[in-house]
């Protein structure tokens, strides 16, 4: 009745998609829910891979729209919402900081495309995980975003805060394309790390947030 695939290998990356959306949605009046809902982002992204290859017997079409879906629902979530919490931030107050938007959604994009034709390529001849990671994924601005929103409501650079979270935005959409190893990714401790870490950064986003 309906094309696409909805089994529940594809769930957690629709969820991640909507959670994207709406932190788009609110990022002019709530910017502080559309970090959250960021960082709702990495986790969903986080173990949607881990649970679609929990299905072993994935046809070829169904791998090549996984490959396609997770890399579209990142464009909203950590390419396009980024973007605009920082537009909304103030960047839209100045037209050079507007740019560094720009550039930062179109890096984004740039990345996951080529990400995608390496993935097909590399799924062709191996059936493992991917090892080592050519220059910055996006997810992790699901935790670096909300790290510099936090670390700027200390006092003394609360008010350089569009500021700083341009130049951070700026340099992660250089990451992104850079033609360079960065590191393996994440294994089990590895992401048991980044969610105690996310934790942490979620508690203290929540305390300085209602102190």
């Amino acid at each position: 009745m309906f094309i696409g695939y909805y089994d529940y290998t594809v769930v957690l990356t629709y969820i991640g998609m909507l959670c994207g959306f709406l932190g788009i949605a609110n990022a002019a009046e709530r910017p502080f829910l559309s970090l959250i809902l960021l960082m709702v982002c990495g986790v969903c992204d986080m173990f949607d891979g881990k649970i679609a290859r929990t299905k072993k017997k994935r046809t070829k079409n169904e791998k090549k729209f996984g490959i396609q879906i997770d890399s579209l629902s990142d464009v909203i979530c950590f390419g396009i919402l980024p973007a605009m919490i920082g537009y909304n931030l103030g960047m839209k107050d100045y037209w050079y900081l507007t740019i560094i938007c720009c550039i930062f959604a179109l890096n984004a994009l740039i990345r996951l495309a080529y990400f995608n034709v390496e993935e097909e390529d590399r799924q062709e001849t191996s059936t493992g995980d991917r090892e080592i990671c050519t220059g910055l994924p996006v997810t992790p601005s699901a935790m670096i975003f909300p790290l510099t929103y936090l670390i700027c409501q200390i006092e003394c650079l609360n008010d350089y805060l569009v500021y700083i979270y341009s130049g951070v935005m700026l340099l992660v959409a250089c990451l992104f394309i850079g033609n360079y190893h960065i590191f393996k990714k994440p294994k089990l401790k590895g992401v048991i790390l980044v969610i105690v870490i996310g934790l942490i950064l979620f508690g203290l986003l929540m305390y300085a947030k209602y102190k």
